[in-house]
């Protein structure tokens, strides 16, 4: 027994002799890379989304080079104690990467990312990698990733910008793409009724434009890297929408209620008035602006129309205007600009305008807000309210 502790202390202080003569060597040995170079040799995505643990690499892909020319790079398998690795680089004469030579932060020398929580990135710091823990809010803007496109014999199905497959016109009923909020049946009815040539039904949406710089991604990706919340907002908002993707340390701090009533104009039918109304709030409950932009509310919310000699067309979607004035008196009072859609009389929302998708929020404030809408009660007497929600960065 006495005999194996000395060998274990003899190893031990062999092992610290070597990896303090290799840190020494370390230091006055150069090396001819840069993050430049060696994301452009390793075809490492810069601007990819990162959490604990990922490889800069990707999955089940090394990086390794010759030993001889990088000595120093087996430092890291000492300070590690590989002992398997150390063998592997001596009977190999290669050694893995040690990415502490060209990273500042956020790397550890096998190219895994540390020390982040959430969703970071990997960027460049000058000539060296970093990967970079998340801002307080991650916010970007949805864009058709998969898509039907009309020709003039059926649809192509674009994917990335790419065709992957064409589609004859008889062929169209049959193809097997759903969602919560379509199927074939609303495919066929677009591509007969709605569509010309060129015309797009967008199918899935990826995110660009992030506000801290990193890449964009793809609609799969999106549920990965921010989760299926997220992802279910994508789909219920306008293509083009800015997303709230990730808040980390902040406050929720609530504005004052406004609200009104939906009062009686039985001349546009009542009934139809109540369910507009209670559409407008469906559309717009939970809405989230993130910092300095502009959103409408959700896509695939319908109203019903009522006659109205006074209005374009004969009919508009009365009803809508006591919900409209409710969250118009919440914007207003946040300093926000009267939103595009309406304008500040009884009727509120102008013709013209789908009170969903087509009115928009500009939030001014350097921090996401969210608005809250609500009703109480039925018929004519029915209450209908709005509150925006501030999103509070903690400091």
């Amino acid at each position: 027994m006495r005999s194996w502790r000395k060998t274990s202390v003899r190893i031990f202080f062999v092992l610290l002799f070597v990896c303090a003569f290799l840190f020494a060597f370390s230091l006055v040995s150069s090396t001819p890379y840069t993050g430049q170079s060696v994301a452009e040799d390793y075809n490492i995505t810069v601007g990819q989304s990162m959490f604990n643990g990922d490889s800069i690499l990707g999955v089940n892909r090394t990086a390794e080079v010759p030993l001889l020319k990088n000595f120093g790079f087996i430092t890291h398998q000492f300070m590690a104690l590989d002992i398997q690795g150390i063998f592997m680089t001596l009977s190999t004469g290669v050694v893995p990467f040690d990415f502490t030579s060209v990273s500042s932060e956020g790397i550890d020398s096998y190219g895994n990312a540390i020390d982040i929580d959430g969703p970071g990135y990997l960027t460049f710091e000058g000539d060296q990698l970093a990967v970079k823990g998340p801002d307080t809010y991650i916010w970007g803007y949805s864009t058709p990733y998969k898509l039907l496109c009309k020709t003039e014999d059926g649809v192509d199905v674009i994917e990335g910008g790419k065709v992957i497959e064409s589609i004859p016109t008889d062929q169209i009923k049959n193809i097997n793409y759903s969602s919560d909020y379509y199927n074939n049946d609303t495919i066929v009815s677009w591509y007969n009724y709605d569509a010309s040539v060129g015309s797009q039904f967008v199918l899935e949406k990826g995110i660009v434009r992030f506000s801290d710089g990193r890449a964009n991604i793809s609609s799969d990706q999106v549920p990965i890297i921010f989760g299926q919340d997220v992802t279910d907002y994508v789909s219920e908002y306008p293509t083009g929408s800015p997303i709230l993707l990730y808040s980390g340390n902040y406050t929720e701090e609530y504005g004052e209620v406004y609200g009104t009533t939906l009062g009686s104009h039985p001349e546009y039918g009542n009934s139809i008035r109540e369910t507009n109304a209670r559409q407008f709030v469906e559309a717009w409950n939970g809405t989230i602006i993130p910092p300095n932009s502009t959103s409408s509310g959700r896509d695939y919310v319908y109203f019903e129309s009522a006659n109205d000699a006074s209005a374009p067309g004969g009919s508009a979607a009365h009803g809508v205007c006591p919900s409209a004035r409710a969250l118009r008196a919440a914007v207003l009072a946040e300093g926000f600009s009267l939103p595009v859609g309406m304008d500040s009389s009884e009727n509120a929302v102008l013709f013209g305008y789908n009170p969903a998708s087509d009115i928009t929020v500009t939030n001014t404030h350097d921090y996401p807000v969210k608005i809250i809408m609500w009703t109480e009660g039925s018929g004519t007497g029915m209450g209908i309210y709005a509150r925006i929600v501030r999103y509070i960065p903690n400091e």
